[in-house]
């Protein structure tokens, strides 16, 4: 299966709380910290809910 690999590039101060809590979900703990994550449907979803603080970049 396919991976992710997402990169926060942008501050999460003054993102709400739900989004503040899908990075911690997805791993992400401190600016230009890079996980990799399996590509599902949900990790989609999460992905999109903070598209605008990170970078993704698919990995085959």
């Amino acid at each position: 299966m396919a991976k992710l690999r997402i990169t926060q590039v942008v501050s999460k101060n003054g993102e709400t709380k739900r989004q503040i809590a899908n990075l911690r979900t997805l791993g992400i703990r401190r600016m230009h910290q890079t996980v990799e994550v399996e590509d599902t449907p949900i990790t989609r979803g999460m992905v999109e809910k903070v598209h605008h603080l990170v970078k993704v970049e698919v990995i085959d």
